[in-house]
């Protein structure tokens, strides 16, 4: 017995070993190769249990074939499309053949476009939509509470189905983990097709904890579609912790409903091993919106061969001629992002990033610290949103190019998380998302200097240290 606490030892090290051998062999970015060899090296024990739940690396796996992907758009969207006189601005041709080389995703004509900045605006819109379905109902967001906002959009689902319309919901297993199972049964009980991303039962998929689908999008009858960054919860309403929320969400019309219901029909098959590919989910649109405003909507995903969400944004700020405005509730950005911002910035482009005073955790707020310096120094004005929680994600660029969606610009959002956004190009749409900034902008303080409450002396150096410590973890928060 005296020598079992060594057999213990040596099983432990072999294991250790073993793992960071698995994490070199990976070929991550080496910022975040370093994280977890330093994670298994300097927290013994808890460092195997984070990299066992958070930290394996399931990019090859082939979660969706590219069989399935064909037939999903041959079959479906691509089989329906027909768009004549289609004018792409030639400031925009390379980044929409970009994102079409990575993943068939079209850029649609003629597309309405209704704004909302807050729950007050988004889900009144978003019920009276639910309401008038006659056909179907497409709905998936990361996090879909039992409260009091959560059971309004569940018992309108429930009606529906009750009508007979065909009622489809995918919600985030993680992202809804403290959410009784009583809640989704019921719909399901009501008729209501509803399936868990990626379900987590332990120990079979522990590895999937750390790829999340934290796609916001709805498509009621193939005709109007949701998309941005408002998951169904009381919170985008009411705010949390005694602050208003900001949030960005918008509401289309037009020919890119087609592209947000691929979207969400790809994630189904995922969920529920089905090819919905019928006509009537992409009805013949009846040319009541006929304008300039192209859109094309983007996912990304850690099974992807490429991070085609950061590969636009890096493309965008490297273009730019004038200016680049973001909005972001976390910085943890890609070594890609932060050079792309530096490069653009240092080039004489006006680059601007509003993040929220206040993060929701304080271990990020740590992480961000030494990124905010980096770009400071570089001359990226950043501003520090005063108003409430800003959970807003927009970019908005030479009064051309803009998006929202459900990307952070961190490291899970471009890496590991199932991530949609919206991009548009055109002027009228450019404006509107750079007056919300403006907006925002008299909620603000400028940063002139990382804000860290300690300027001078021994304290500083030491708060400077652990800010640089915790940033070696950024790839993992």
């Amino acid at each position: 017995m005296i020598y079992v606490h060594w057999l213990i030892l040596l099983v432990y090290i072999f294991v250790v070993a073993v793992t960071m051998v698995k994490v070199l062999m990976d070929n991550r970015q080496p910022a975040k190769t370093l994280a977890w060899l330093l994670v298994l090296s300097f927290l013994p024990m808890v460092g195997i249990v984070l990299y066992f739940f958070f930290g394996q690396n399931t990019r090859k796996e082939k979660l969706i074939s590219q069989h399935s992907m064909d037939q999903l758009t041959k079959r479906s969207m691509l089989e329906f499309v027909e768009q004549r006189n289609l004018v792409v601005p030639d400031r925009c041709r390379q980044l929409i053949r970009l994102f079409y080389n990575q993943a068939t995703a079209l850029p649609f004509k003629d597309n309405e476009v209704t704004l909302f900045t807050s729950g007050y605006e988004f889900f009144p819109a978003l019920l009276a939509e639910l309401s008038k379905a006659t056909q179907h109902i497409h709905l998936e967001s990361y996090i879909f509470e039992d409260d009091a906002l959560g059971n309004i959009v569940a018992d309108v689902l429930v009606d529906k189905a009750r009508q007979g319309v065909e009622v489809r919901v995918i919600y985030d297993d993680v992202g809804n983990w403290h959410v009784s199972g009583a809640f989704y049964e019921r719909m399901r009980t009501e008729g209501i097709d509803v399936h868990a991303f990626m379900p987590v039962k332990f120990p079979a998929f522990t590895s999937k904890v750390n790829y999340r689908n934290h796609r916001k999008l709805c498509v009621v009858d193939g005709r109007v579609g949701f998309i941005g960054g408002m998951n169904i919860a009381d919170r985008y309403v009411r705010g949390q912790h005694g602050q208003p929320w900001r949030d960005t969400h918008t509401m289309v019309r037009g020919g890119a409903v087609y592209a947000i219901q691929r979207a969400f029909l790809v994630d189904w098959y995922f969920v529920d091993r089905t090819l919905v590919t019928d006509r009537r989910y992409y009805p013949v649109l009846d040319g009541a919106v006929s304008n300039d405003c192209l859109a094309q909507v983007v996912t990304s995903s850690p099974i992807a061969r490429w991070p085609d969400i950061m590969q636009g944004y890096v493309r965008i700020l490297l273009e730019a001629q004038e200016y680049v405005y973001m909005e972001s509730p976390y910085f943890l950005p890609t070594d890609d992002v932060l050079l792309a911002m530096c490069t653009a910035s240092l080039s004489g482009v006006d680059v601007r990033l509003m993040i929220p005073r206040q993060p929701d955790s304080r271990i990020v707020k740590w992480a961000m610290q030494s990124y905010l310096s980096e770009i400071l120094e570089a001359g990226v004005k950043v501003y520090m949103y005063d108003g409430g929680f800003n959970h807003s994600k927009i970019l908005v660029a030479d009064d051309i190019v803009s998006t929202c969606g459900s990307t952070n610009v961190d490291f899970r959002s471009f890496e590991n998380n199932f991530e949609s956004n919206i991009f548009f190009y055109q002027r009228e749409m450019a404006l509107r998302m750079k007056a919300l900034f403006v907006a925002d902008m008299e909620q603000c303080t400028v940063m002139e200097a990382a804000d860290s409450g300690v300027r001078v002396g021994i304290g500083r150096f030491l708060l400077r240290l652990w800010e640089s410590l915790v940033r070696l973890l950024s790839p993992l928060l």
